[in-house]
């Protein structure tokens, strides 16, 4: 494996910049120091970094590469080049795929996919079912990120609505519990209402009064209601109103907590507003809902209650999409785009880098427990992203690598721009080039037994 200088790097990690050189050898960072030129004349590889922004890999805890079985919207090949492009090194995919992964036999067939053609590193969630129980039981908490449990029916729809069931899951599984949390009762009775009216052309911008702020609230507090009694590890998926936020803990120490929070990057950019104009692009579920509902969120990450921030990329095709409302599947790319459009925030005053850095890289590693990554540190896995700040771009159908071929950013001119992303110390992005002669690593956790 190549050894690596990045040289006068502004680092943002653990709460700090500092303008350092990195070493990096056999994968992992050698040393970290304000000046390692004594290294130039042995290195393989020197990146000029002088005036360049060194962060930690992104660390994705939700997305969805579609495969098997749905590769005519994504693969995890199209999908973790995508993610590299964009500064992600390390992502953990759902089981809604075809068949569901909700065996630890199919799951494994993923993660030997995954090892032949994915660029970034990859973990897998096992998907619960209201009869597998037995099968979440056997997992092993070192090798597998975790179990999804679906909540509300959604693509590929694997809805848990048994009650017994999911006292089960969260009384006898001693592994990460995350949730899809919306109440598949309210959706239903709330979709019938508006599809008497309108049948199938029902307006997008209805999407967040169906899929509603009650629907959200209700499922999300049975769940953290259930971790409570049990004490179980739960971690509640892409929070979409200001009103679950409450639900969420702040100033406790994330290694302490045993109830956590995301928010992905769309309910932190777009709302209701935007409908108008963007349609179906940016139909999700849980839906994109108002603005006060986007600030909510945003307050919720940067005081604590939301611990991380993901992206829930996931991909259809435009004709998909170009169907009506009750036909148009949710979800959308995003991981190519997840950490510039953060930055933007960042430019826009609202989030600075270290909380970026923070919620993106070192808590998502926290709570799942991942074994040497998230950091900036000598021994850690060298999974580093550089960034510009300051070289605008405008998102194009052209330069989306996704498969499925558009982005609901496209239009969009963003600020900052990612120059390289290593992966497990292989610079596998450089400049808009892939070195592809390497493939990503399946994620290991250092878990407490609980």
């Amino acid at each position: 494996m190549k050894s690596i200088l990045i040289s006068g790097a502004n680092i943002v990690n653990e709460g700090e910049i500092s303008r350092k050189d990195v070493l990096v050898k056999e994968g992992r960072i050698f040393s970290v120091a304000p000046d390692l030129s004594e290294w130039r004349a042995q290195v393989d590889t020197v990146i000029e970094a002088e005036g360049l922004h060194l962060l930690p890999g992104i660390i994705d805890d939700q997305v969805h590469f579609r495969e098997p079985g749905l590769t005519h919207k994504a693969e995890i090949y199209t999908e973790a080049k995508a993610a590299v492009a964009g500064g992600i090194t390390s992502y953990m995919e759902m089981p809604n795929t075809v068949p569901q992964a909700t065996t630890l036999a199919l799951l494994e067939e993923k993660y030997a996919t995954a090892a032949a053609r994915s660029l970034a590193n990859y973990s897998f969630y096992i998907g619960a079912t209201n009869d597998n129980v037995e099968e979440l039981l056997r997992v092993d908490p070192a090798r597998v990120c975790g179990i999804k449990v679906f909540q509300g029916s959604s693509t590929g729809n694997m809805l848990v609505d048994n009650a017994e069931t999911l006292e089960k899951i969260f009384a006898q599984c001693r592994i990460l519990i995350a949730t899809h949390s919306e109440n598949d009762h309210i959706i239903k009775d709330n979709f019938e209402r508006y599809h008497q009216e309108y049948g199938d052309a029902i307006p997008m911008h209805l999407h967040p009064k169906i899929r509603s702020e009650e629907a959200c609230y209700d499922a999300s507090k049975r769940v953290v209601d259930l971790a409570r009694k049990y004490g179980a590890k739960l971690h509640v998926l892409h929070i979409s109103t200001g009103k679950e936020v409450d639900l969420f803990d702040a100033g406790i120490p994330l290694e302490e907590k045993r109830i956590t929070a995301e928010a992905c990057v769309h309910h932190l950019w777009f709302s209701d507003a935007d409908y108008a104009e963007k349609g179906s692009l940016i139909k999700w579920n849980p839906a994109v809902k108002t603005a006060a509902d986007r600030e909510r969120i945003l307050e919720g990450v940067l005081k604590g209650h939301i611990d991380v921030i993901a992206t829930d990329h996931a991909p259809h095709t435009r004709e998909e999409k170009a169907q009506p409302y009750t036909k148009a599947p949710s979800g959308g790319p995003l991981v190519q785009h997840s950490l510039v459009a953060m930055l933007d925030l960042y430019h826009a005053g609202k989030i600075t880098l270290e909380q970026i850095v923070e919620k993106m890289c070192h808590h998502v590693a926290i709570l799942f427990e991942i074994k040497e990554r998230g950091y900036i540190r000598p021994g850690y896995w060298a999974d580093l992203v550089l960034v510009d700040l300051n070289r605008p771009w405008t998102v194009t159908a052209e330069n989306v690598l996704s498969k499925c071929g558009w982005s609901p950013f496209e239009g969009h001119t963003f600020k900052s721009q990612v120059t390289h992303t290593l992966v497990s110390g292989h610079l596998a992005y450089a400049n808009g080039h892939f070195d592809e002669s390497q493939k990503g690593q399946r994620l290991a956790f250092e878990r407490k037994p609980f």
